[in-house]
């Protein structure tokens, strides 16, 4: 991943400056309820949800498994359809391959359609620098970029906004781009979708070039598949010429059966909805129909690092369906912005510092911004286990950090370990202690300790050693040895 974020603070001190902003906590906490409940309904109704999770991991677990395959026969399948596949290691290259292919086309405006992976490799930067400019049409995605702000949702980027707010972003900012806001535009949302529509409709009706993410690629067809709720995608997918997608590797299934499976897992999961209201496929290129130049650029940028590590790995079955998100009593409180990242909340905290690393303040603080509590492994589509992920880069970030500041605890847990190794060295150890309450013992409890113990004492009690251990004790009463 791009550097875009690592310029702000890691995520203890983003998340206390966010959370001295009432309006982003009303806000998420009006927004994250409301999907949540949602969502809870609609799986209540089927009572094969579990077996239909079980599925869902299963096939990406397969998938995964054999990804140098299915990538295979993927390529092949778009080729064979008359598409073109490129292949890019890094986020360098797959703009780089963006960048050149609009320009191959004369152009110097692209539609786009909502994709994280996109934004993960900052392609909006690239193509501006190109002198290329990059239109948003997701809604969300149109006020995040009409506000010069960034993404803190992977569903619902602009959910740090309410209705008051995005009126005066379009108000202020749509005329300098397009088609200006009515001067008489309300914070209604019906008025705000119409002031949306107008300004897009003129660069949906411009655009020779689109690019797009997609939700799944299908290995034995060649398709891809982008799922939505606004329309805005099908527009990018059938007007303009040329379609360019950006896929992450992670994003296959083998057949196309399998989609059975996640067009049921994703709208329940990401909407609260039973099916979204627009699902497009394409396979290729149709003459007459839709895009004549149709080309992939299958991302990897960090994916393969993750795919080697056999526990973090499953981080890689995410459908970005955003419900940890919305379960996460941490993200409702903080937001995205403080996680440093394009994604967000408890799966980009296991995510994120796989595919960028924890060599910055900001990814190696990820894996510690949660709770541990649960609610985002019950609720996930895919049975990723977020919460053992955590623990287990949080073993990573130690081991990998651990220098000087470690050598302490390691002559600690060494010295702990030549005690409990030997049952007498262990008695004596407890006589000691026994001892010391003589000298460190006030009613019960550990007195005041020199800095920096005092850290601790100040603010809770401790119990003193008890006056008798129970190796003593039975020894006494039982007259035996108690090794």
């Amino acid at each position: 991943m791009t550097d875009t974020y690592l310029g702000m603070p890691a995520f203890p001190q983003a998340a206390k400056q966010e959370l001295a902003n009432s309006q982003l906590r009303h806000n998420l906490a009006n927004a994250t309820s409301t999907i949540r409940h949602k969502r809870a309904e609609v799986v209540d109704e089927l009572d094969d949800w579990a077996q239909l999770r079980e599925a869902g991991a299963a096939i990406k677990s397969h998938t995964l498994s054999n990804l140098d395959t299915y990538l295979e026969r993927f390529e092949e399948a778009v080729t064979a359809a008359g598409g073109t596949v490129h292949w890019a290691r890094d986020a360098a290259e797959a703009n780089r391959i963006v960048v050149d292919l609009v320009r191959a086309t004369g152009e110097r405006e692209v539609v786009k359609v909502k994709s994280m992976a996109t934004q993960e490799i900052d392609l909006n930067e690239a193509l501006q620098d190109a002198g290329i400019d990059a239109w948003e049409t997701d809604l969300a995605e149109l006020i995040v970029q009409l506000g010069h702000d960034t993404p803190s949702h992977i569903l619902v980027p602009a959910i740090h906004r309410n209705r008051a707010e995005i009126r005066e972003i379009f108000q202020q900012e749509m005329g300098k781009v397009g088609t200006p806001a009515p001067a008489d535009l309300t914070d209604e949302p019906a008025r705000l979708a119409e002031a949306a529509r107008r300004h897009l409709r003129e660069k949906f009706l411009r655009a020779k070039v689109a690019v797009s993410g997609a939700n799944f690629a299908v290995a034995e067809t060649g398709s891809l598949v982008v799922v939505e709720s606004e329309g805005n995608g099908r527009m990018c997918l059938t007007l303009p010429e040329t379609l360019i997608s950006v896929v992450g590797i992670e994003k296959l299934v083998p057949r196309w059966q399998d989609l059975e499976v996640f067009l049921q897992l994703l709208p329940r999961s990401s909407t609260g909805e039973r099916m979204n209201p627009y699902t497009s496929t394409w396979t290729g290129v149709t003459p007459g129909d839709g895009p004549q130049s149709f080309h992939v650029v299958l991302l990897d940028n960090g994916r393969t690092n993750a795919l080697a590590d056999e526990i973090g790995r499953q981080a890689l079955r995410c459908i970005r369906c955003s419900a940890c998100l919305n379960v996460c009593p941490v993200y409702e409180r903080t937001g995205g912005h403080a996680y440093g990242s394009v994604y967000p909340g408890p799966i980009g905290a296991v995510l994120t510092p796989q595919l960028r690393g924890t060599t910055s303040e900001v990814d190696k603080a990820l894996p510690y911004a949660s709770s541990l509590c649960g609610a985002c492994y019950d609720v996930c589509p895919v049975a990723i286990n977020i919460p053992d992920l955590l623990v287990h880069l949080r073993t990573r970030v130690v081991e990998e950090h651990r220098g000087w500041r470690g050598k302490p605890m390691d002559a600690l847990m060494s010295m702990a370990s030549w005690v409990l190794g030997d049952s007498r060295r262990l008695a004596a150890a407890q006589k000691v202690a026994s001892l010391s309450r003589r000298v460190i013992g006030r009613k019960g409890t550990i007195g005041r300790l020199p800095p920096p113990l005092s850290r601790w004492t100040d603010a809770r009690d401790a119990p003193a050693p008890a006056e008798e251990t129970f190796r003593t004790w039975w020894e006494r009463n039982r007259g035996g040895d108690s090794r």
